[in-house]
């Protein structure tokens, strides 16, 4: 490798590792405990949506790679399933 690339790569290590290490400013830390929870709850409910959209996504991109017989096939075995419990669940 070249002095220069290497230089570079360096640099550009070094310059995350600077920004990395800022610490958290005190306006964002919570004074009170019922502060804390409050964002540690809006963190949970971030993450709960982000994970939900991440799961929707996945699981369309699971479906559009199936072929259209095998999307058919699950549907129609999943209403028959449907019914098969709706008849024992009378009984």
């Amino acid at each position: 490798m070249k002095i220069k690339t290497i230089y570079t790569i360096i640099l550009l290590l070094a310059t995350l590792n600077i920004s990395s290490c800022g610490s958290t400013s005190p306006s964002k830390t919570p004074a009170t405990i019922e502060g804390a929870e409050k964002l540690l709850a809006k963190k949970r409910k971030k993450q709960a949506k982000e994970a939900k959209k991440a799961k929707k996504a996945a699981e369309k991109r699971y479906w559009k790679a199936q072929s259209k017989s095998a999307r058919k096939s699950v549907k129609k075995n999943k209403r028959r399933q449907k019914r098969i419990a709706k008849h024992k669940k009378k009984h």
